[in-house]
C-alpha cells in the first residue's frame, strides 16, 4: 500500500502546488498587462491570463466543444490513474512511474479549471451553455521571447496578434517535465529484450 501512497502523493502534490499557485495568481494579480510582475529581466514574467481552450489557446470550433473537451480530459485522467496504478504494482522503473504522476497530477490539476472555475472564479466565457465544465485554464508564467501580429498566411494562429512562448502554469509544467524525461530517457525505461540466440551447432553429418 505504501508503494502506491509514495507515487499518487506526488500526484496529489502537484494538484496541491497547482491550484494553491492558481488562486494566488487570482486574488493577488490583477488581470493582463496591468498585472504583470517582471521576474528576470524582460524575458520572464507573471502575467495573470486564462486559456478557454486546449494547449496554446486552440479551441474547438463548436458550441459544445469545451464540452467535449472536458469530457475527453476526464476520461483520460481516469485512464492514466489507472495506467500509474498498473505500473505501479508491475514495479516499472521507479523514476518512470513519477512522470507518469506528474503528468496525471498536471492533467487532473488543469481540470479542475475546467470543470469548477466557471463556478468557483466565475471565468467561464459569456456565451457557456452553462458555466459548469466550461471554466478557463489559469495561466501565469510567460517567456516574453517574441510576440507581436502573425500574418493571414500562418495555419492556426495567422492573423492575431500573440506571443512566440505560450504562458503556462505548474500543472502544464509538470506534464511537460514528465513527458520530456520519458522521452529522453525511454531506452532505460523500455530496455529491449535481448534477442534468443537460435544458432544451433549443426549435427555431425553421418557416415
Amino acid at each position: 500500500m505504501n508503494k502506491y501512497l509514495k507515487y499518487f502523493g506526488i500526484t496529489l502534490l502537484v494538484i496541491a502546488i497547482d491550484q494553491a499557485v492558481k488562486m494566488l495568481v487570482h486574488f493577488q494579480m490583477d488581470f493582463g498587462t496591468p498585472g504583470q510582475i517582471i521576474i528576470f529581466g524582460d524575458w520572464f514574467k507573471l502575467h495573470y491570463t486564462t486559456n478557454p481552450g486546449m494547449a496554446f489557446g486552440m479551441e474547438l470550433g463548436t458550441e459544445y466543444g469545451k464540452l467535449i473537451l472536458t469530457s475527453f480530459r476526464l476520461v483520460a485522467m481516469f485512464g492514466i490513474g489507472y495506467y500509474l496504478y498498473y505500473i505501479i504494482k508491475k514495479k516499472q522503473h521507479p523514476v518512470y512511474i513519477i512522470c507518469i504522476a506528474m503528468i496525471l497530477g498536471g492533467a487532473i490539476g488543469n481540470l479542475v479549471d475546467s470543470i469548477f472555475y466557471g463556478v468557483w472564479l466565475r471565468n467561464a466565457p459569456y456565451d457557456a451553455p452553462t458555466p459548469w465544465l466550461h471554466g478557463q485554464v489559469v495561466d501565469m508564467f510567460y517567456f516574453d521571447i517574441w510576440e507581436g501580429y502573425i500574418p493571414e498566411w500562418v495555419p492556426i494562429w495567422g492573423g492575431s496578434y500573440t506571443a512566440l512562448w505560450p504562458i503556462f502554469n505548474v500543472a502544464d509544467a509538470a506534464i511537460f517535465i514528465g513527458v520530456a524525461i520519458i522521452l529522453i530517457f525511454q531506452g532505460k525505461f523500455f530496455p529491449e529484450k535481448p534477442k534468443e540466440n537460435h544458432h544451433q551447432e549443426s549435427a555431425p553429418l553421418e557416415q
